[in-house]
């Protein structure tokens, strides 16, 4: 849907986290009580604030909601969608980043998760419902990141560790 009119819009990031030592991603569990997609499965998720660019606000949100600092290895791509009615205030445009850490820890979740898992990709196919519209976005999310991770030559991900993917 393209609005004709004048609005604003939300910028989000997303990341998806890979232990590289144990070959598991973190999946976490939406509180039942958020008004967007309660008990879902997801990965870190949060919104750009002002002044920020998108590696600041991933980082900033993979720390509040986990605890743990991550690389940022690649884009797994963008996103678009409305957090509700389709009107300019509900819509969320996005960079979804794959990320690591050496290993898989426990995270310290808040409130806004009521559980985690580290999951193979296998196990995350098993797991998730793909009737539901966030976790269906999940599996693809997590299919493409399973793709580039395999996919990236070394070379690569050293060099985007290193610069970064902010052009300025």
């Amino acid at each position: 849907m393209v609005v004709e009119e004048a609005g604003r819009f939300l910028a989000g990031v997303a990341g998806v986290v890979y232990s590289e030592r144990d070959g598991r991603y973190l999946l976490l569990r939406r509180s039942s009580d958020k008004d967007f997609a309660p008990e879902a499965w997801e990965c870190v998720t949060g919104r750009v604030q002002q002044g920020e660019g998108f590696e600041d606000a991933l980082r900033r949100e993979v720390r509040e909601e986990t605890g743990l600092d991550v690389t940022v290895d690649a884009i797994v791509g963008t996103t678009h969608f409305y957090r509700g009615p389709e009107r300019p205030e509900h819509e969320l445009l996005g960079v979804v980043y794959l990320c690591s850490v050496p290993t898989a820890t426990v995270p310290h979740i808040g409130p806004e998760h009521s559980e985690y898992r580290w999951m193979t990709f296998g196990e995350v196919q098993e797991m998730l419902r793909v009737n539901h519209a966030s976790e269906a976005w999940l599996l693809r999310t997590l299919r493409r990141a399973e793709m580039l991770r395999k996919a990236l030559p070394e070379g690569w991900v050293g060099h985007a560790r290193i610069t970064g993917f902010e052009l300025g």
